[in-house]
């Protein structure tokens, strides 16, 4: 048996399917099914169910052995990646999510600073939304994400909170409530909601705010950008929600913001990585000097 092998017997778990995973391994199916071939004679299993589908099914011997070896090539890879930040001297790559109304507002100076500090190690920057980048650290696609919390699934992540703001609601300047200097969300309940989409925490965040109060928003746009969003205020499309240092870079007027209060709900960042993953230099150096930072 060699890791060869068991890389490419997970592949064709993964894919249920000689052909597919022949395509991402970029090697011909007949290699492929000649390998997983010799490791069910080296140990004398059968590892896939043989049949007319498409797709193959794992055995229950198959299934003991795609656990053990997805561990094992886990483990190889954090081995050669620890040995390159050895061997490279603490060059690389760090692979870093950020939500798109996170990044403008708050890292351009924090990224100045990470690459006056490393200039060898690469930033590969990925804008998605909070939920999309969870999933993209959970699945080892980003090293290190920014988010909004609550995240969905804790136990798979190191979460290291970092900053908390207030929410405001975002009004046009003639709304009745526009003057109060305060605005409790059930006063809102009759107002269209304009929200960042599905696939933003703050979504998630506001509903649930909703939820507890005992009511659920109308709905009138979801948008993926803050500007556009508080311009559709503007026109009197319905009512925002954003974070005070976001709200305070709004130049329109036409706009208000007003704190939200009872319930009060927080705009809490964090970075997330995942658990018993080994993380490169490059992820363990932005970790550190995002401890440090003093956001203002």
């Amino acid at each position: 048996m060699d890791l060869r092998q068991l890389a490419y017997f997970v592949a064709v778990a993964k894919a249920q399917s000689y052909t597919k995973a022949a395509e991402r391994l970029h090697v011909t199916q007949p290699t492929l099914s000649k390998m997983v071939r010799l490791l069910e004679e080296e140990l004398n299993v059968t590892l896939f169910e043989r049949g007319g589908s498409k797709r193959i099914r794992l055995t229950d011997a198959g299934e003991i052995l795609l656990r053990s070896a997805q561990g094992i090539l886990t483990s190889v890879e954090n081995m050669t990646t620890e040995l390159d930040d050895l061997l490279e001297l603490r060059r690389g790559d760090l692979l870093l999510g950020l939500p798109p109304m996170i990044g403008g507002r708050y890292f351009p100076p924090i990224l100045e600073h990470f690459r006056a500090k490393y200039p060898h190690i690469n930033i590969k920057l990925i804008e998605k939304g909070g939920k999309r980048i969870e999933t993209a650290v959970e699945a080892g696609d980003l090293d290190v994400g920014i988010v909004i919390l609550p995240v969905e699934n804790e136990a798979a992540f190191t979460i290291r909170p970092f900053f908390e703001d207030e929410l405001r609601a975002v009004l046009h300047a003639e709304h009745p409530l526009a003057s109060r200097t305060s605005i409790a969300l059930r006063e809102l309940a009759a107002e269209p909601f304009i929200l960042f989409g599905e696939q933003f925490t703050l979504h998630h965040l506001i509903l649930q705010a909703c939820a507890e109060e005992g009511f659920r928003p109308e709905i009138a746009l979801e948008t993926a950008q803050w500007d556009f969003m508080t311009g559709m205020v503007a026109a009197r499309f319905g009512v925002a929600f954003l974070p005070q240092n976001v709200c305070d870079k709004i130049d329109d007027p036409d706009v208000r913001t007003v704190p939200l209060a009872s319930p009060e709900p927080k705009w809490r960042l964090a970075m997330i990585w995942r658990k018993e993953r080994y993380l490169p230099y490059a992820a363990r150096a932005w970790i550190e000097l995002l401890k440090g930072w003093t956001f203002s």
